[in-house]
């Protein structure tokens, strides 16, 4: 299933100056043009907590924009970690 369509999971956490700057709606908008699934969640340490479904090649691309310059706030990391798709998702929500 990995490498298929909806066959990945992504979950990033993102560091850095990330909330309270439109971090997660801007995570929302670049997801669904990449058509992923999933959601970005204000975590109460001041990270970022991003999971996204889909190929691999389209999470790795919202991973990259993720800790690129072009992402709102000031992002000094961000760790990844991947596994199967579980399918629990519809849409891309902000929590």
């Amino acid at each position: 299933m990995s490498g298929e369509r909806g066959g990945v999971r992504l979950t990033a956490w993102v560091r850095g100056e990330v909330q309270g700057v439109g971090f997660r709606w801007w995570t929302r908008a670049r997801a669904l043009e990449l058509g992923l699934v999933g959601s970005a969640s204000n975590l109460r340490d001041g990270r970022v907590e991003v999971i996204a479904e889909g190929d691999r090649s389209t999470c790795e691309k919202l991973l990259e924009l993720l800790g690129s310059d072009a992402a709102p706030g000031r992002v000094t990391g961000v760790t990844e970690q991947w596994g199967v798709a579980r399918g629990s998702n519809v849409g891309f929500v902000e929590r």
